[in-house]
């Protein structure tokens, strides 16, 4: 066990805010492309489509559908870090703190050019918040856990299990009335690109700083 020094404090200190500086960005882009009505991601449409037929709404149905997913995970012995506890509670709570505040306007009676722009707007924004709150190393994403363990357990490439999760969360959100359009095909194909993106300028930032990436090496180890 690491003793626990000022510089090492200050180091995890960075590492959480860098981690919910992701994640507050990533709340922007699913908000601007629930606002641009283009359509959402498939995660989305499914917490879109609940929160239609629950009291609950699109934020916290996407704190449930985290929590659940952390239990479906802990049962193939998939164990959160802080990072993915804070992903499945934060992001949630974000988005619906800048709805209810209206922190974005509602696009959806623009014009079709104003809507798409918002929507690839959302989409760039998801990437570069997820690139953000991964980069910490503080644990992945509960789809994201899961989605590795999958590949471990079933040996299927990565690809196919994450294709399979995205296309369940797409069908049941679409029967319980989530948006889907181009904005849907525009997160999917779209978001690996801008997560991509935001690896770039991260790694590019700290070269410039003269960092290195604050990760210890046990901490990128996957979980067992």
């Amino acid at each position: 066990m690491r003793s626990l020094t000022p510089r090492t404090l200050l180091r995890y200190i960075v590492r959480m805010i860098v981690l919910i500086a992701g994640l507050w960005l990533f709340a922007i882009g699913t908000v601007l492309t629930l606002r641009s009505n283009m359509g959402l991601g498939p995660w989305d449409v499914l917490h879109l489509g609940i929160s239609r037929h629950t009291p609950i709404t699109f934020g916290q149905a996407n704190i449930v559908v985290g929590a659940i997913i952390i239990l479906a995970g802990l049962l193939l012995r998939v164990y959160p870090g802080v990072g993915t506890l804070l992903n499945m509670a934060l992001i949630g709570t974000f988005v619906d703190l800048q709805i209810r505040n209206n922190f974005i306007p509602d696009f959806s009676h623009d014009s079709l050019l104003v809507r798409l722009t918002i929507d690839v707007l959302g989409v760039l924004l998801s990437g570069l918040g997820t690139a953000l709150y991964i980069s910490p190393h503080l644990g992945a994403g509960p789809r994201d856990g899961l989605m590795m363990r999958l590949h471990k357990l079933v040996k299927v490439r990565i690809a196919f299990i994450r294709a399979a999760l995205e296309c369940f969360a797409l069908l049941f959100g679409f029967l319980l009335g989530g948006t889907v359009g181009i904005g849907t095909l525009l997160f999917a194909f779209g978001v690996g690109p801008c997560i991509e993106f935001g690896f770039y300028l991260i790694k590019k930032f700290l070269l410039l700083t003269g960092q290195e990436t604050p990760a210890p090496k046990e901490e990128q180890q996957e979980p067992a």
